[in-house]
């Protein structure tokens, strides 16, 4: 897929999507089975949000279907996905601007002052801009790309290399477990006994400690980082002992600060740097026509996995459809029976193919 930009006075679609990442991408395919164009904006150089830009190696275990799916292979299916419907994106340039016209149809401005007119507007930006959770060390900084990591883009990177990895939550489990192969030595140090993670990555762990791959350490906090030109060791304090470690590298994995960025002016209403919208209906917003799907939005019972953002892209695309097409019954029709190209709405083409129908 071509990425080229080029320099429309105002770009024309269907749905402006702000967020290229998993969830926007799949908001794509969605619309696509309505007949209704796409347009993606994102801030990063390249489709895939935080699993292209952080961590595209990583493993992911929760996606229907795949036991196990690379998170940069994961985007790569899904562009495949949605080649067919050929949406267009404009990369490297975040949305900054967001207008309502008198006719219900929104203009979306990028900080270079590319113009975006659609009918309706999906924000999909993930958790917003991002930065690293650090922790409290005095030369911290100093060892940064110098040993300290906060991201894993690369594993072959630690190949034969000894790592401590500090954190309790997802991230910190799966890449001490993925990391176990390719590391000569593996010390995972948390500051609690429990884990937040998924309890079946919490009991892989305690298998590969239990086999001597892994060397757990809690409740323990790294407390020193030590090194002239780069690191070559921390200090870790364990119930009031403290113990030198031999390293290579030390990947503090705290989580990310979230910051919704321009976001945050567009009047919408915001709960915990988050996006409020009505589940129980569509995603929508407090503005009708603006919707908030993945993890940038928020309501009772919200989980932020990728299975909940790609049931909430396609409720939004639905009600988009609905509202473009008002009075015109709606058909669910499965691609099973209808395959890709068989989505038009019509209720005659739906008899045709004899499939269980919504209307």
């Amino acid at each position: 897929m071509n990425f080229a930009q080029k320099n429309y006075i105002m770009i024309q679609t269907d749905i402006i999507i702000i967020g290229a990442g998993p969830t926007g991408l799949f908001a794509v395919f969605e619309a696509g089975l309505l007949k209704l164009k796409c347009h993606l904006i994102d801030g990063l150089p390249q489709p895939g949000g935080q699993l292209t830009e952080l961590y595209p190696k990583k493993p992911i275990f929760d996606i229907p279907g795949y036991p196990s799916v690379g998170a940069a292979e994961l985007i790569d299916n899904l562009m495949e996905q949605i080649k067919q419907f050929q949406p267009g994106f404009t990369l490297n340039e975040v949305a900054e601007e967001i207008e309502k016209l008198e006719d219900g149809t929104f203009i979306v401005t990028t900080n270079k002052g590319t113009k975006h007119h659609g009918k309706a507007v999906a924000i999909a930006g993930g958790l917003g801009s991002f930065e690293p959770r650090k922790p409290e060390l005095e030369n911290l900084a100093f060892f940064e790309e110098r040993g300290v990591e906060y991201f894993v883009k690369n594993p072959d990177m630690f190949q034969d290399k000894r790592i401590v990895i500090a954190g309790g939550g997802d991230s910190a489990l799966d890449w001490s477990i993925y990391l176990a192969d390719i590391a000569k030595e593996v010390h995972l140090v948390h500051r609690r006994n429990e884990f937040r993670g998924a309890l079946d990555s919490v009991e892989k762990v305690q298998d590969l400690k239990n086999r001597g791959k892994i060397n757990l350490v809690t409740p323990a906090e790294v407390i020193a980082l030590q090194g002239e030109e780069r690191l070559n060791s921390l200090v870790i304090e364990k119930e009031g002992v403290q113990e030198q470690i031999a390293c290579d590298y030390f990947i503090p994995l705290f989580g990310l600060t979230p910051k919704l960025g321009p976001i945050a002016n567009w009047g919408l209403e915001i709960e915990k740097n988050a996006i409020k919208v009505n589940n129980a209906l569509d995603y929508q917003t407090n503005i009708p026509g603006i919707y908030a799907i993945g993890d940038v939005n928020t309501y009772p019972g919200k989980l932020k996995l990728i299975l909940c953002g790609f049931h909430e892209a396609t409720l939004m695309c639905q009600s988009v459809y609905n509202m473009l097409n008002p009075g015109k019954k709606y058909v669910l029709k499965y691609t099973t029976v209808s395959g890709i190209n068989g989505f038009d709405g019509s209720r005659k083409e739906a008899e045709k193919a004899v499939v269980k129908s919504i209307i």
